[in-house]
């Protein structure tokens, strides 16, 4: 690491729902691991107090909201210090909503870490446009926690998954991987999807014009190796499985996700993982996939987050 990592914290956003605690909690293993800083977010949803206040919101009820978010805060900061006390745990109440103060936020931290399923001022964090305006505006890579199972903790074994097409950003996400995967102590599962199809129809038509699929699949596999060499090279401790399938992106993915700790997936992509933070496989990805999901974009991807 660089003496500058020490500077940059990882962020997670708090609003009081068992999601965003069992995020913070994630996030609190992976600063103490590396030896940062985390600093717990909330952000007071003004625009929800205007709403209600009807022409503007009370002194009264302002003070109420901002005195909820700190305790929601307190309470998270109390849980994460008593199951991590190596943590250095920081706390910051932020007057803004969720998308600004995120966005805020992201500018100097490593990671910005979110939960599955929020309230509060997190509300509809992966269901509407606030996770997807994190994802493609935000200056760091962010996370998103989540278990086998609704109420399950993230899991902390099994290999590191990654999606590979070739793109700027899915190069980063490989980056990013490998280091996971080292620092981890994890098994690497590169993933290259060379062909997308929305429906089994256009698998079928498909391969009326694709006769010749082994040679195809020869030459994708080939594509594959050779975008994994260099980090092979300087990763030569960590055990890659390649895998090469012309299954649809999200399936693919999430079926390999299944016994993961992690899967990394680039923003933007092309081929097979085109659109990754903007269509059905982004919402795919944060809504089902069974371990945390991290997402990097080329601009924000940093070797040692």
């Amino acid at each position: 690491m660089t003496s500058d990592v020490f500077t940059h914290p990882i962020v997670a956003g708090v609003d009081g729902s068992p999601s965003s605690l069992r995020a913070a909690h994630w996030a609190a293993a992976e600063a103490t691991h590396r030896r940062v800083p985390l600093r717990l977010v909330h952000a007071a949803n003004v625009s929800l107090a205007a709403y209600v206040g009807g022409f503007g919101p009370t002194d009264e009820f302002l003070e109420a909201l901002e005195a909820e978010g700190r305790r929601r805060l307190t309470e998270a900061q109390a849980a994460i210090v008593a199951a991590h006390p190596e943590a250095d745990v920081q706390v910051h109440l932020a007057t803004a909503d969720a998308v600004p103060a995120l966005l805020q936020e992201s500018k100097t931290a490593r990671l910005v870490v979110l939960g599955s399923r929020g309230h509060g001022g997190f509300t509809g964090m992966l269901i509407g446009s606030t996770a997807v305006a994190l994802v493609a505006h935000g200056h760091c890579p962010v996370a998103v926690i989540r278990g086998r199972k609704a109420d399950d903790a993230p899991p902390s074994e099994g290999p590191v998954v990654v999606g590979v097409d070739g793109s700027p950003a899915s190069e980063a996400a490989v980056a990013l991987a490998f280091g996971e995967a080292s620092s981890r102590r994890a098994e690497l599962v590169a993933v290259h999807t060379w062909l997308e199809f929305s429906s089994d129809i256009e698998y079928f038509y498909a391969q009326q014009y694709f006769p010749a699929w082994e040679d195809i699949e020869a030459r994708e596999n080939a594509v594959l190796a050779e975008r994994l060499a260099g980090w092979q090279e300087k990763y030569p401790e960590v055990t890659v499985r390649r895998v090469v399938t012309r299954d649809r992106p999200a399936h693919c993915l999430l079926e390999l996700a299944e016994d993961a700790q992690l899967l990394v997936v680039g923003s933007r992509g092309r081929g097979g993982f085109a659109g990754m933070v903007q269509g059905s496989t982004s919402q795919a990805l944060m809504h089902h996939a069974p371990c945390p999901l991290l997402v990097v974009r080329p601009d924000t991807a940093r070797s040692s987050w």
